[in-house]
């Protein structure tokens, strides 16, 4: 019997078609395949799912999510199970990063409200715990395609300057640095 994280690592998370030109192909050969010329495009990224996982962080760190919008014509799957993510062979001094995944799983599981004495009394289904994660997952992602293309919109070369994600994500350390640290309960008028 398969365990949770081996089920959700299955799933091809979902994303909104309009990112697809408008985040995904800016950033990496989502489509395309993985090649030597990737620097030569120009793309930051080789893979569409490691913009995915920067939009998922994104959305994680800034504890926002966005619903995919309804209509299911206009989302599409990444094209690769969360299992193979991070697993394409040494390049250009990369390394594998497939630990990404695990953390990806242990902020799911921290951040979803799923009630894990019901899965284990059979009351629910490991499927619908999947389900659960994958929507999550799907739902932060979202919020950080959304924040990304944003940004692209006020300035079309936010991105493309050597530091720019890693600005974002430090950016999480110093908002969480100015939070009151003051002993004084909060008030609670």
């Amino acid at each position: 019997m398969e365990n949770i994280y081996e089920l959700w690592a299955k799933r091809n998370p979902e994303f909104e078609k309009r990112y697809q030109d408008t985040v995904l192909s800016v950033f990496s050969d989502y489509g395309k395949g993985v090649s030597q010329y990737n620097d030569i495009r120009g793309k930051i990224f080789g893979a569409g799912y490691e913009v995915y996982i920067i939009a998922f962080f994104i959305g994680l760190y800034y504890n926002q999510t966005k619903p995919l919008v309804e209509d299911t014509a206009k989302r599409k799957v990444l094209g690769q199970p969360i299992m193979y993510w991070g697993n394409i062979e040494e390049r250009a001094g990369r390394k594998a990063y497939g630990k990404i995944r695990e953390y990806i799983f242990a902020a799911l599981v921290a951040r979803t409200d799923i009630d894990w004495i019901a899965l284990d009394k059979e009351e629910i289904t490991a499927q619908s715990v999947v389900k659960t994660l994958i929507d999550k997952m799907e739902e932060y992602a979202n919020f950080g395609f959304d924040f990304i293309l944003d940004k692209l919109e006020q300035d079309p070369n936010y991105f493309f300057k050597e530091s720019a994600f890693l600005n974002v994500f430090t950016s999480f350390l110093v908002n969480e640095n100015n939070e009151d640290d003051s002993d004084e309960p909060d008030d609670l008028d």
